[in-house]
């Protein structure tokens, strides 16, 4: 793959946009333009290369567990393909199949972070602790190991620079407790779902991170879901607890940034050949065998 593959930049003029560490948010008045890049952040840093069809995987599989999961109000209206939102004809090549036009909605400002195995920083806590998130576990667990049940860690959404853990009662006293009562039962249940049909498909999601937003009082599912930006994705043929699992994520991004004497503040570094090529190759596998679809050539 080559550098032209890649779009690291989204440029529409005349549109308010706000950039995140992937997305260029375009701001169409009652609907938003959310546009996955192909760029990729690790430890919360953006890195200065892309991966080439990153964006493309991340809008693609997100749009399939919105459908899947319609019976929860969300806020896509449709992935952009083969026509642009009108008076955007000109910008299609720069959209196409890596676009959402999505309803606004007012985000509730915490990370629902559903957790299924031990890893991350979970792992790193629980190795102090023995709690994740102020969640006590059972003594003996490994690294990578299931958890008894699925259990809700909250975290801090930030722009930039690091999201950060908390419990469910700080989560609480940022935002409405009877709210998060229900987003952290409607989490749950989704990643219950999720995770057994992708176990189906050779695939063992570890932990995944939800956004919600409010709609005249109804709660709305938001932004990506079940990505490997979002998620860890494990092959379920090659789990093995007590270490590092192979990835279908960008875990093998930060496996190799881990390697370099960088202390993890921007600017992060390049990305060598391989590992980019390789790292499009995992988004790829993951978006072909979660929704059993080719992905599209181009």
């Amino acid at each position: 793959m080559t550098t032209e593959a890649i779009i690291y930049q989204t440029e529409i003029p005349n549109l308010s946009v706000r950039r995140g560490k992937v997305r260029d948010i375009y701001d169409l008045g009652k609907q938003l333009l959310l546009v996955a890049t192909d760029r990729i952040s690790a430890f919360d840093v953006v890195m200065p290369n892309g991966i080439p069809c990153k964006g493309e995987v991340l809008a693609r599989i997100s749009c399939f567990w919105f459908e899947r999961f319609s019976h929860f109000r969300h806020h896509l209206v449709e992935l952009i393909e083969d026509r642009a939102p009108e008076r955007l004809e000109p910008y299609l090549d720069q959209l196409r199949g890596r676009s959402m036009l999505v309803r606004k909605t007012n985000v509730v400002p915490i990370e629902c972070v559903v957790r299924g195995y031990l890893a991350g920083s979970g792992w790193k806590e629980y190795q102090k602790t023995q709690s994740v998130c102020g969640i006590k576990l059972p003594a003996g667990l490994r690294q990578c190991d299931v958890l008894p049940e699925p259990i809700f860690t909250p975290a801090t959404k930030a722009e930039t620079g690091h999201d950060e853990n908390i419990s469910f009662e700080e989560a609480c006293k940022l935002t409405d407790a009877s709210l998060m009562k229900m987003l952290r039962e409607r989490s749950i249940a989704i990643y219950r779902e999720a995770a057994e049909y992708a176990r189906g498909r050779g695939v063992i999601i570890a932990d995944t991170k939800f956004e919600w937003g409010t709609d005249d009082n109804d709660v709305i599912l938001i932004d990506e879901i079940l990505t490997p930006d979002s998620s860890r994705f494990w092959p379920a043929d090659d789990y093995v607890p007590g270490r590092d699992q192979a990835s279908f994520d960008k875990q093998y991004v930060r496996n190799y940034l881990e390697t370099l004497d960088w202390d993890k503040t921007p600017p992060g570094p390049e990305l060598p050949d391989d590992v980019v090529a390789s790292t499009s190759r995992k988004y790829i596998e993951a978006y072909e065998r979660l929704t059993g679809l080719s992905f599209p050539a181009r």
